[in-house]
């Protein structure tokens, strides 16, 4: 691991302590804007508060930045640990670190990623599956046929691994032989390794399930991927919802949302969604996105 991919993580996880506050991705991006735009200090020696404090920070945050540096012992152990649980870091500075992830998010991707699995689903083509956890039946089976189209077609599978429309199309995509990323936000070390699946998760293996970590891992399912589907959507509300508006603002990636006649629906296509029926699926690269109109 070189000393960039250490800084990473020691800037942005908790290394498994409650106590320790990593820097948030809104912090880690200025942080990172900052020193691209000042002069590096000479690399024989580790950053001190004074550069930071040169980079137009106060001194309290300038100590918090180096003192999270300088926690190299803890980051040794958490390593060990992870290992031991199968569990690896991908920085944002790493060379396997999916590169349409970073391209989509720019300094807004996550610092790093905990990944368990087989790490080259990372570099095959992928789509996303996003949904309502209480899905209704035509709902469910567009988000199965999702599952084995992908699988059909070549394509990873990314999901998160959450009740209804997440796990029916993981579950068709491995059951058609297809290969899933699963993006969780729960614990990554208790997750059960599976020769055609990878689980990633954000700052840390061990952390517990929270609603914001839920919310956090949408842009990661969205950007990872070329194409995002959308099985079933509430109207204005949930994660999907949120997720799926967030990304069509944001431009991530193309979605095309069943056409279920739901509102949600109407809605989504109206910020730029594509309506698709379950025909549809039987041809990813024939998809495409809708064009702004002028008029």
């Amino acid at each position: 691991m070189t000393a960039r991919e250490e800084g990473f993580l020691l800037l942005s996880s908790n290394l498994g302590s409650a106590d320790r506050k990593p820097l948030t991705v809104y912090q880690l991006r200025t942080l990172a804007m900052r020193m691209r735009a000042a002069k590096p200090p000479q690399a024989d020696r580790e950053l001190e508060a004074a550069d930071i404090i040169a980079l137009g920070y106060a001194p309290e945050m300038a100590c918090r930045i180096v003192g999270l540096l300088e926690d190299k012992e803890l980051l040794k152990y958490y390593l060990r640990k992870g290992n031991q649980a199968g569990c690896v870091p991908i920085t944002r500075v790493s060379e396997n670190y999916p590169v349409l992830l970073r391209k989509n998010l720019g300094l807004d991707s996550p610092g790093v990623l905990w990944a368990k699995g087989d790490l080259s689903l990372l570099s095959k083509p992928k789509v996303a599956l996003v949904g309502s956890r209480d899905i209704d039946q035509p709902n469910a089976a567009f988000a199965k046929k999702t599952g084995q189209e992908a699988a059909r077609q070549g394509y990873v599978l990314i999901s998160g691994n959450a009740r209804g429309a997440d796990t029916l199309a993981q579950r068709a995509c491995l059951e058609a032989g297809g290969q899933v990323i699963s993006v969780v936000a729960d614990e990554l070390e208790k997750r059960q390794a599976h020769p055609n699946l990878l689980y990633l998760s954000e700052e840390g293996f061990d952390l517990p399930f929270t609603s914001v970590r839920a919310l956090s891992r949408n842009r990661v399912i969205h950007a990872l991927g070329s194409k995002t589907f959308v099985a079933q959507s509430g109207m204005g509300v949930g994660g999907t919802w949120s997720g799926v508006s967030r990304n069509l603002r944001m431009g991530w990636s193309p979605v095309f949302c069943f056409r279920d006649g739901r509102e949600a629906a109407v809605q989504l296509e109206q910020l730029g969604a594509v309506l698709i029926g379950l025909s549809d699926l039987e041809n990813f690269d024939s998809l495409e996105q809708n064009s702004p109109s002028f008029f």
